[in-house]
């Protein structure tokens, strides 16, 4: 008789065989004719200029975990909505504590300068600025 850890070591098993059944299937059935083009890089049907590696700018990422962590957080207050009016006020007062943790988390990136596409340059001193002129 197998105990609960057991089950649950059959099923990771028969997990593992069902995607290794289904990659060895892929290999077997798909076409294989590579050329030239298609190896290439994909760059939205234009030509590609230069290698697949390069450096993107991390302003894509950070916009994209922007995105992501607010629409994801968003998706909470769906259910809430369908259902407030059973849960009472300690879930009014609790849905309002959690938009006030997102609108400060907003005020944060907003203020931080994360949501502007081109940012401003950083003015950094130097000692000639700290230097008063004298006026004859």
């Amino acid at each position: 008789m197998l105990t609960d850890f057991g089950f649950i070591l059959l099923y990771f098993i028969i997990g593992f065989v069902f995607v290794g059944i289904g990659i060895l299937t892929a290999a077997v059935l798909r076409p294989s004719h590579p050329n030239p083009i298609k190896n290439s890089t994909y760059e939205c049907g234009e030509e590609p200029m230069g290698g697949a590696w390069i450096k993107f700018n991390i302003r894509f990422y950070v916009l994209a975990l922007i995105f992501l962590l607010f629409d994801v957080e968003v998706v909470f207050l769906l259910p809430w909505a369908v259902v407030y009016k059973q849960l009472g006020w300690f879930a009014f007062i609790e849905m309002i504590v959690f938009v006030v943790i997102l609108l400060a988390g907003l005020a944060y990136v907003w203020a931080k300068g994360d949501l502007s596409w081109e940012r401003p340059r950083p003015y950094i001193p130097s000692l000639r600025d700290l230097v008063v002129p004298k006026k004859d």
